[in-house]
């Protein structure tokens, strides 16, 4: 058999390869981000590992000795799940090996932010120490709403983290049920009462149809005056260009973003030019022991799928 672990990032070692002890398979590590890459360099692949590259239909059509797909994370945006069943081609993921990094991220930006952390930094730096008046509007987070979009696992341990700094938690989510959102210790709301009530807005959603540009120009515009936005999911959830419009108009705060539409932005992305915005290079899911264990469960499901087995993260039932 043949694996190919074709995103080029993840680095592999001696743990992740024990999986693969008496498979008599022969693992293969390749870059290939295009279809026609993918076509040319796995026509006989057994299993693909994969993290951003583009599985789509034509591509599946393609690889017929495909069995197993182990996605390195949990967006599945990248790969035609309909496809791949169609193709009887299992697909796994890891929806779990990040939970407490990216929450963690989450809370890392908005503190970081409502402290004017970055202000004082560069003010201190500058030689300016009596630089109080950078921190003019800083309020007890006790006074503050933080507006949750999404409350799935990550929503959830945001909003338990938020809570012990005093934060009154909203959440908007319509794929759960009110009552959940209000055992989970938020307030349950529409999308237009959170845009309207937050000092924070979180995104905490998948990247699909529905959610693409949720936070669109007239929704960022109708965001509370001098709120914030934190993006932690994925890049294309977010105007970029209508953000910082309103920043740079002050008619929002500022903004903590992990991920963009386009990765890295561009040099010339206005959300870049901005003090008031602080970036990371999508790293929110990023600690020793997620990245570990990513890659761990990864290997471990494919080569279960490999010796005939089930896969403990299965995205499609085959």
């Amino acid at each position: 058999m043949k694996i190919i672990k074709t995103d080029g990032v993840l680095s592999v070692e001696a743990e992740q390869l024990r999986y693969l002890d008496g498979l008599n398979a022969e693992f293969i590590e390749k870059t290939l981000l295009t279809e026609d890459a993918l076509i040319e360099q796995c026509r006989d692949a057994d299993a693909l590992m994969v993290l951003r590259e583009p599985i789509t239909a034509r591509v599946l059509a393609e690889l017929k000795n495909l069995k197993v797909i182990g996605r390195f994370g949990v967006g599945l945006d990248s790969i035609d799940i309909e496809a791949a069943s169609r193709a009887g081609v299992q697909v796994t993921y890891v929806p779990d090996a990040n939970l407490v990094e990216v929450s963690t991220h989450a809370m890392a930006l908005i503190l970081a932010l409502t402290r004017r952390l970055k202000q004082f930094d560069s003010a201190v730096r500058a030689g300016r120490w009596a630089a109080m008046t950078d921190g003019a509007g800083i309020t007890r987070p006790d006074r503050q709403i933080l507006g949750l979009i999404g409350f799935g696992q990550i929503g959830r341990l945001t909003a338990e983290r938020a809570r012990a700094f005093g934060y009154h938690i909203i959440a908007y989510d319509p794929y759960m049920p009110a009552e959940r959102i209000t055992a989970g210790g938020a307030e349950p709301v529409g999308f237009d009462e959170l845009l309207a009530r937050a000092d924070i807005v979180s995104l905490h959603v998948p990247a699909t149809p529905e959610t693409r540009n949720i936070m669109s120009a007239d929704a960022l515009s109708r965001m509370k005056q001098g709120a914030m936005l934190i993006n932690v999911s994925r890049g294309g959830l977010v105007d970029e260009v209508a953000l910082a419009d309103l920043i740079r108009r002050s008619h929002l705060a500022g903004a903590g973003i992990d991920t963009f539409e386009q990765e890295p932005p561009s040099p010339d992305n206005p959300l870049l030019a901005l003090d008031t915005v602080l970036v990371s290079p999508h790293a929110a899911h990023y600690s020793t022991q997620s990245y570990a264990e990513v890659r761990n469960k990864v290997f471990a499901d494919v080569a279960s799928v490999l010796r005939g087995g089930k896969p403990v993260y299965p995205v499609n039932r085959i």
